[in-house]
C-alpha cells in the first residue's frame, strides 16, 4: 500500500484502540489499496460531529504521547484539528476533522486500518474537491478513481446527491475548468509510478465528454444516485440499454450509508 512505514505503524497504533465514529479517509485511505498512484502527506480522520473531533484527538493524543510519539499541535478549531506527530525521525501530518455522515455506502473494516469510508464515498468527495479547487494531487486521484473505482461520469451523478446544490451539468461545467497544472506541480508530488500528464489531459476530456453525453441522457430525477448492476453485482456508468433493459437499480445515499438493494428476481 502507499503508505509509508511510518504511516502504516502510526495508522495501525491508532486503529487499534479507536470507536466506531471515527475513520479514515481522504487521501490516505483512498490509496490504501496496493497500486495506487500516490503516497498521501496525511493521515485524514473523519468524525460525525464537532464534539466527537474533539474528544477524538484527546483520546489519540494521550495514546500516541503514550506510545512514545510526539504531537505538535498546528491548528485547533471547532471541527478541525491538525498536528504533527513523530517519532524517531520520522514525522506525518495527522488531521480530525467533521464530515457529514451522509454517504452512499456503510464505513468498511480493514485489520490494519480499522474503518475507512467506502472507494465510492471517497471517489465521490474527491469529485467534489476538484469542483472546488484545482490542485495536481486531485487530478492526479481523480485520474485513479475513474480506472479503478467508477467513471468520472458517474462520479458527477453522485457527487450531486452528497451536495445538492449542483446539477451533474452545473458540477461538469467547473470541472471542465481543472486539470490545467503544469509538469513541475505534479513533480511536486510523492508518486508512486510516473505520470504522463499528455496521455492524462486525453483522458480527462475523454471522459468528460463521456460524463456530458451521460448527464444530458440519463433519468433527470435520477441525479444524485449511484448505478448497481444486478449481473455484475458492482457499482456502473450505465448505457442506454442498460436502462432500456433494467439492469440497473439506482442507489442513493443517506445517513449512516446503506447497502445496495437487489434488483427483484436475483
Amino acid at each position: 500500500m502507499p503508505l509509508t512505514a511510518f504511516q502504516q505503524t502510526l495508522l495501525a497504533d491508532l486503529a487499534r484502540e479507536r470507536s466506531d465514529d471515527g475513520y479514515l479517509a481522504g487521501g490516505a485511505a483512498l490509496h490504501f489499496a496496493p497500486n495506487s498512484a500516490r503516497f498521501s502527506d496525511d493521515l485524514d480522520f473523519f468524525h460525525d460531529s464537532l464534539e466527537r473531533v474533539a474528544t477524538a484527538y484527546q483520546s489519540d493524543l494521550a495514546r500516541l504521547e503514550s506510545s512514545g510519539y510526539a504531537v505538535t499541535l498546528e491548528v485547533s478549531q471547532p471541527g478541525f484539528i491538525r498536528a504533527i506527530v513523530a517519532r524517531g525521525g520520522d514525522a506525518t501530518r495527522v488531521d480530525w476533522a467533521h464530515d457529514s455522515a451522509w454517504r452512499f455506502m456503510p464505513l468498511v473494516r480493514d485489520p490494519v486500518g480499522g474503518l475507512l469510508l467506502h472507494p465510492v464515498d471517497l471517489a465521490v468527495n474527491k469529485m467534489l474537491a476538484l469542483g472546488g479547487r484545482d490542485e495536481a494531487r486531485d487530478f492526479v486521484d481523480i485520474l485513479f478513481v475513474h480506472s479503478r473505482v467508477l467513471p468520472i461520469g458517474a462520479l458527477i451523478w453522485a457527487a450531486v446527491g452528497k451536495d445538492p446544490g449542483f446539477t451533474p451539468l452545473s458540477l461538469l461545467e467547473l470541472l471542465k475548468r481543472r486539470g490545467r497544472n503544469r509538469p513541475e506541480d505534479f513533480a511536486r508530488l510523492n508518486l508512486a509510478e510516473p505520470f504522463d500528464v499528455t496521455l492524462a489531459k486525453t483522458q480527462w476530456l475523454s471522459a468528460l465528454d463521456d460524463a456530458e453525453q451521460f448527464a444530458r441522457s440519463a433519468p433527470p430525477d435520477d441525479a444524485g444516485c449511484l448505478y448497481w448492476s444486478s449481473s455484475g453485482r458492482e457499482f456502473v456508468l450505465p448505457s442506454i440499454a442498460d436502462f432500456e433493459a433494467k439492469l440497473v437499480v439506482p442507489h442513493f445515499g443517506r445517513l449512516g450509508g446503506v447497502l445496495p438493494r437487489l434488483v427483484e428476481g436475483e
